[in-house]
């Protein structure tokens, strides 16, 4: 792993002890340039890890608590008439010059708050009275959600939940990671010693890097295959999107780059693929597993690391 990489990973380990695999998933995504859902019970440390990755980055961070009178404007920002100038000036909202928003517990805002995220996930952009403002480059949003005390709570679109690269739990702590916790908060706050060790202008150079990663044709018809099998299963109402399968080649890529190779393997996209499609599958019965189809179609869809394709090459 780049050093870059692995002193991002160990400032953030300073505050949650016990999830690396987590946070390799973050970077992922974040190298990935998409955005991250956190879907977990209250108090393992969502927001902690939020606030853990701008300060390690070097991003500039804001925070949003979704309530249900939070206003599609308090994001996007609105127009208002100034007397001096007669004239409609524009007041930036929170979207605006931010790296990482934080959206915490959005389930708790209304449809048409939750929809006004959409334009800025998928453009980086927001459009108020016909006029476009860009957001700050890169930009990520990092949303968390509760799947506990769920009262006054709205169900996120479908067309949101597609535009949120992964979604992840990070679960309780383990004994060892609790009692590091523990033994590290008495009378300090780790965040106050999360350093930065890397620039924002080295991220996004990073993610240029990633994007340049080679999937071939063989990759390509590995991940047209799983999406499209993810369609015609005799369990799924929804399968994966089109945009659920440019995820996961980007996300591959990012994975590609994080072990310093310069090409995808099958073995990328297997590692990838049900934090990328776990939120875009719906199944014909609530009671059924997304997790037991998603497993299913790894089975029975043929990997092309099977066939020896990559065993010649080396890391970049």
């Amino acid at each position: 792993m780049r050093k870059e990489l692995e002193n991002v990973i160990r400032e953030m380990e300073k505050v949650i002890a016990g999830k690396r695999e987590a946070i390799e998933k973050i970077l992922l995504a974040l190298l990935a340039d998409g955005h991250i859902l956190l879907d977990d019970v209250p108090g393992v440390g969502k927001t902690t890890l939020a606030v853990a990755l701008s300060r390690a980055v070097g991003l500039s961070f804001r925070r949003v608590q979704f309530t249900p009178d939070v206003l599609p404007s308090d994001l996007t920002g609105f127009s208002m008439y100034q007397k001096t100038s007669e004239a409609f000036v524009y007041q930036p909202g929170v979207l605006n010059g931010t790296n990482l928003l934080l959206g915490d517990e959005i389930n708790r805002a209304s449809s048409k708050t939750q929809s006004a995220l959409l334009e800025a996930m998928e453009e980086q952009q927001v459009t108020v009275d016909g006029k476009t403002y860009r957001m700050e480059d890169p930009f990520l949003v990092i949303a968390t959600e509760n799947s506990v005390g769920t009262a006054g709570t709205q169900f996120l679109p479908y067309a949101q939940m597609d535009r949120f690269l992964i979604r992840l739990s990070l679960g309780y702590p383990d004994y060892e990671a609790q009692m590091t916790m523990l033994r590290d908060r008495q009378g300090v706050n780790p965040l106050d010693e999360v350093r930065c060790v890397m620039t924002k202008e080295k991220l996004t150079g990073m993610q240029r890097e990633v994007r340049a990663v080679s999937a071939n044709d063989v990759i390509l018809d590995y991940i047209t295959r799983l999406t499209m099998a993810s369609r015609e299963h005799e369990a799924v109402e929804v399968g994966i999107s089109p945009r659920g399968a440019l995820f996961i080649d980007r996300m591959a890529k990012a994975k590609a780059f994080l072990e310093e190779r310069d090409y995808v393997t099958g073995s990328d996209v297997q590692a990838v693929f049900r934090d990328v499609c776990a939120h875009r599958v719906l199944l014909k019965e609530p009671g059924d597993s997304v997790d037991r189809v998603l497993d299913e179609l790894l089975k029975k869809t043929e990997n092309p690391d099977r066939r020896g394709l990559f065993a010649g090459m080396k890391k970049q």
